[in-house]
């Protein structure tokens, strides 16, 4: 049994973070404006939420498993107190930030309506800082997070997310608001 769980931990935390890549990607081009392809922007932003979701439950799937797991011996402290953990506790600690942080955006999330939209974009930029610190965990931490396969991944994530990143900073992305005052769109 502990060996299914230790791969389950692991698996999980591959897939919530490859989930969590897809959904900056997504949420930048969502704040853009623009429609993917041929899908439009409303249906773009109900993909970037269904994909967050989804990395969200792989995330909690990996931290779920890895506190039943004995040989990760994670207790409830390590999984909320950053920096506390028994094994590597820095990186370790990397992912207890990055947990913290989706738990903060998730419930901002569902409490949007009432907290306002200007609370929730400003809980929400913690994602740009939440990826970053995931992947460092990833690859400080993870069993795997050394080995070639995966930093080839880690390092087409980056490329990916980082080309996002400065097309979002630049001078031609175009947002909603802006590009219906203009009539771009």
């Amino acid at each position: 049994m502990d060996n299914a769980l230790w791969a389950v931990g692991r698996v999980s935390g591959f897939v919530a973070l490859g989930l969590f890549t897809v959904a900056v990607v997504l949420g930048i081009l969502t704040r853009s404006g623009r429609p993917l392809l041929n899908i439009p922007r409303f249906s773009v932003a109900l993909i970037h939420r269904n994909v967050s979701l989804l990395a969200t439950v792989f995330l909690l799937l990996h931290v779920g498993t890895l506190l039943l797991d004995a040989y990760a011996k994670l207790n409830i402290v390590d999984v909320v107190v950053p920096f506390l953990g028994g094994y590597r506790p820095f990186w370790q600690g990397f992912g207890t930030v990055a947990f913290d942080l989706v738990i903060a955006v998730v419930i901002t999330g569902l409490l949007r309506h009432r907290i306002g939209q200007k609370t929730f974009r400003a809980v929400h930029w913690l994602t740009y800082a939440m990826w970053p610190i995931a992947l460092a965990h990833a690859i400080g931490n993870g069993t795997n997070g050394t080995a070639g396969w995966f930093l080839v991944l880690a390092v087409g994530s980056v490329a990916v997310v980082g080309a996002a990143v400065v097309w979002r900073l630049s001078a031609t992305f175009l947002e909603t608001s802006k590009a219906r005052q203009g009539g771009l769109l």
